[in-house]
């Protein structure tokens, strides 16, 4: 792993970052992480605390002469998207992230790198660690369980911060100043599980999808990436019109991550399963060409299962309403913004599916700028849901964070950056959610900004982040901080 930041700068940045990533830190399970952060600032002789919740916040004083200047948050998250490679051999909860570095970028081995926001923790904990810097107060906010539903953020104890400017490290596109953010809930289906034995003169099969990029639901929504529950579902539609039956069905595993695998346990009739291969293979041809600029290296495929067959299947009208409401569901790109070119301001997100024994539970996300536009686009899922026999949940509500491109961090950032590169940087809203949302809602007078590395392909094993970025990251933020009052 050293080998892999070996040179890189800034150096600080870099030995942190790798320190981390040696830590389990998926969502709810930042314990190990949140103590380093204590046992760091310990070292470095920083007070430091920790809330309820597990957010941990670090104070540091003002370089000298610094004192009467405006105290300034840092803020990132501990945890981790854990998405992995189904082929890859990694337990989230004891093993190391894998760094490989390749060319300009630096990736993980088979799994996400955690960048996001690992970048935005290390940089914090570099500032914490640097005598040298020019600053006025500082307090570095780490929050817990930002990746399955900003919780940590949600459930911050009142009066945890003393600052009232903010700049949040969670974008991923250098040169850019985000200033807003959607909205968002999940809205959940549930249907009760109800089988009967496998029929007889049947063939079991596997059938899978695989090679798909995912990403990000909000950041990546509008690149046409292939989503495999729809195209597993688009696949298990010609087999039922074969009189196929459905034993298993499992796909995605994050709210919040574009589904990149999914596979289906299906029981055949014999004399079907020759017209059914043809068909899986001419579907896969044609769902390949669909997806060729975005996805090409997707591969459907459907393997007879050897050994003992599956012993029960869905009941036919449970597996005509549950294909029925995958065919239903809508996922990707609903309006883009009006107001923000290129912006997308409402989009909905089909998760993940799975069957138990006991029931079948389906996760879908909708994001949207407008508080109206998230409630219609549930009620759209939900309704779909509902007309398919399933029970309706919902969680991970979180706020918006409203623009305002006349904030005084936001103008002092503008021209820190364009004093520094020549250039104005691009000012922008985010289609994810960031923990400014909730955090403004806590301090209504906080005024915020975020910023950060270039980072590609977060939630998905393809995650990268952009080497050189880092620098220019670094050296901005630090900028800001020195003319900040």
């Amino acid at each position: 792993m050293q080998s892999a930041i070996e040179g890189l700068k800034p150096e600080p940045v870099w030995r942190y970052f790798a320190e981390i990533s040696r830590i389990p830190r998926g969502s709810k399970n930042e314990a190990a992480v949140a103590q380093y952060v204590m046992d760091t600032a310990k070292r470095l002789g920083l007070e430091a605390k920790q809330d309820a919740s597990g957010n941990v916040l670090v104070k540091k004083p003002a370089s000298p002469g610094r004192e009467s200047v405006p105290s300034v948050a840092l803020q990132g998250h501990l945890d981790m998207v854990c998405e992995k490679n189904a082929d890859k051999d990694h337990d989230f909860m004891k093993d190391p992230i894998e760094l490989v570095r390749k060319d300009r970028v630096l990736m993980a081995n088979g799994t996400t790198l955690g960048a996001d926001n690992g970048t935005g923790v290390a940089t914090a904990l570099a500032i914490m660690e640097d005598r040298s810097l020019v600053h006025g107060p500082l307090e570095f906010l780490f929050t817990v369980d930002e990746e399955t539903g900003l919780t940590g953020a949600a459930n911050l104890e009142p009066g945890f911060l003393d600052s009232r400017i903010l700049l949040n490290l969670d974008t991923e596109e250098e040169g850019a100043l985000y200033i807003g953010c959607s909205g968002g809930v999940d809205t959940l289906g549930t249907w009760k599980a109800d089988y009967k034995d496998a029929p007889s003169g049947h063939v079991t099969a596997q059938l899978k999808v695989a090679g798909l990029r995912g990403g990000h639901s909000g950041l990546d929504i509008d690149k046409g990436r292939g989503n495999a529950i729809k195209i597993l579902t688009r696949v298990l539609l010609a087999l039922d019109a074969l009189g196929a039956r459905i034993a298993s069905v499992s796909a995605g595993s994050k709210h919040n991550a574009i589904p990149r695998e999914a596979d289906a346990v299906v029981l055949i009739p014999k004399k079907m399963i020759d017209e059914a291969t043809n068909t899986v293979q001419q579907l896969a041809t044609t769902l390949r060409a669909e997806v060729a600029t975005v996805d090409p290296d997707l591969v459907v495929s459907l393997e007879k299962v050897k050994g003992k067959r599956k012993a029960a299947v869905l009941k036919k009208g449970l597996q005509r309403k549950l294909l029925q409401t995958l065919s239903a569901m809508p996922h990707g790109v609903v309006k883009m913004s009006a107001e923000i070119s290129g912006l997308v301001e409402t989009s909905t997100n089909l998760a993940v599916i799975n069957t138990t024994k006991k029931s079948i539970s389906m996760v879908t996300s909708q994001r949207s700028s407008a508080a109206s536009e998230i409630q219609e686009i549930a009620q759209t899922v939900a309704s779909v849901l509902e007309l398919g026999g399933a029970e309706i949940g919902s969680t991970h509500s979180y706020p918006g964070w409203k623009p305002n491109p006349d904030s005084a961090i936001v103008k002092l950032s503008r021209s820190t950056y364009a004093s520094m590169y020549g250039r104005e940087p691009l000012v922008k809203a985010v289609h994810a959610g960031l923990e400014c949302g909730l955090l403004g809602e806590k301090y209504p007078a906080m005024d915020m900004v975020s910023i950060g590395p270039t980072l590609e392909a977060v939630h998905s094993p393809d995650e990268k982040i952009y080497i050189d970025t880092v620098e220019k990251f670094w050296n901005f933020l630090l900028a800001v901080l020195r003319n900040v009052g």
